[in-house]
């Protein structure tokens, strides 16, 4: 409800905007693949498959890799604190079964791949600094970190049942960093879990394809700026229609229409409090007009 990560069937973090939604990327090597920036995980398992899915009634993320050696686990999740607060991903890669070595990158472009960074390795934790730019990352792990040019790596072996957590957070001051210890991760999961689970849980609806229908709120609620109360329409830009083409708009922005569609969905399941945010959205725009009754299609967020 502040920004989005995109993660891919490889467990890689290849689309993210910081601190919000709209803001230049970190990493977006699903647009640029050289120059776009990743948070690659890569467990040594030889003709992986791979499957994703949602913890049930959440927005908790699973990735799993499996091969006949053994089972990798990657779960992502972003705490959602009780204030609005710097955005940070919490990451765990887990050995399910067998016993295999990990690899992680984490290689932030900042400001759309454009601004040039710096960064200070200790042990276990990792400072990037935007240059000209107010933008700072600590990514900390329970494992030793080492630099790579620009770029942080770890490598490390699980055996049946062993993780690891990471969290790349952004720093900003008035807010501590994360504590990076088991029951610091174990608590944040739960009440992320929590959280989601007793949204959804205010769900009304009780018709045909339940779980489609609570998926997509729950996508439209990751959506909804926790801050402003307008419904983002996607969290992408520069995605074609067709290779090379000119629609590869920023759609980075509330269409209100769009949005007022979305509202109308969510009022059918029971969802009062974020159309009332929305109303509450739109009430400050007309409020910003100098001609009443000339909203504009879309407004920034």
């Amino acid at each position: 409800m502040q920004t989005v990560a995109l993660v891919g069937l490889d467990g890689r973090i290849d689309f993210l905007c910081l601190p919000e939604f709209d803001s230049p990327t970190v990493f977006a090597s699903l647009l640029d693949a050289d120059r776009g920036g990743s948070f690659e995980i890569t467990p040594h398992l030889e003709h992986a498959r791979q499957k994703q899915m949602y913890l049930p009634d959440t927005n908790v993320l699973l990735t799993r890799m499996l091969a006949d050696e053994g089972v990798c686990e990657i779960s992502d999740f972003m705490p959602i604190p009780d204030k609005p607060g710097p955005s940070r991903i919490i990451r765990r890669v887990k050995a399910v079964r067998g016993s295999f070595e990990v690899e992680v990158k984490c290689a932030p472009r900042m400001g759309y791949g454009a601004l040039g960074h710096s960064v200070q390795v200790n042990d276990r934790e990792a400072i990037f600094t935007a240059k000209d730019s107010s933008l700072r990352l600590r990514v900390a792990a329970m494992v030793p970190l080492q630099q790579a040019g620009q770029d942080v790596v770890a490598r490390f072996s699980l055996l049946t049942g062993d993780s690891v957590a990471i969290v790349i957070e952004q720093l900003a001051d008035g807010f501590p960093p994360f504590v990076l210890d088991r029951p610091h991760v174990a608590r944040a999961f739960k009440k992320t879990v929590n959280f989601w689970r007793n949204w959804i849980g205010q769900s009304t609806y009780h018709g045909r394809w339940h779980d489609e229908v609570s998926r997509s709120a729950l996508v439209l609620k990751m959506m909804q700026s926790r801050r402003t109360g307008g419904i983002l329409a996607a969290p992408t830009f520069g995605l074609p229609t067709s290779i090379g083409g000119t629609r590869n708009w920023d759609y980075r922005y509330i269409w209100v229409r769009d949005s007022s569609f979305a509202v109308y969905a969510m009022l059918r399941l029971g969802f009062t409090d974020e159309a009332r945010e929305f109303t509450h959205w739109v009430e400050s725009r007309c409020a910003d007009m100098s001609h009443p009754g000339r909203l504009q299609p879309i407004y920034a967020l």
